[in-house]
């Protein structure tokens, strides 16, 4: 169990709820998709995604060059209350429904 400090710790970061705005959009992610979506370098998404992995709010996946990453549904039903109650508030807001928008139309031409 994710203590609530902590979850609001993690959350607190602007690049991370992002990511977790994403993430509860889309089933999975790559890093090279968020990394375009969100307009910044591969090494600090995969920073803020290691984070969240290590805080098992995330799970990851490799395949072959490539790591998935999707949002953990076996959480305490705490956790997921309050991450479900946040997520599903931020996803209509800005920057997060431009951030939507600029995944779908970044998934037309990727070979990720």
């Amino acid at each position: 169990m994710l203590p609530a400090h902590e979850l609001f710790l993690l959350l607190s970061d602007e690049t991370r709820l992002r990511c977790l705005t994403l993430l509860s959009v889309e089933e999975e992610l790559c890093v090279c998709e968020l990394s375009h979506t969100l307009e910044s370098i591969q090494p600090k998404i995969s920073r803020h995604l290691s984070l969240l992995r290590r805080s098992k709010l995330v799970l990851h996946e490799r395949r072959g060059k490539w790591v998935y990453y999707r949002l953990n549904t076996n959480l305490t039903a705490k956790n997921v209350s309050i991450l479900s109650g946040i997520l599903d508030e931020l996803k209509d807001t800005e920057p997060f429904r431009s951030d939507h928008k600029k995944l779908i139309h970044f998934r037309k031409s990727c070979s990720c």
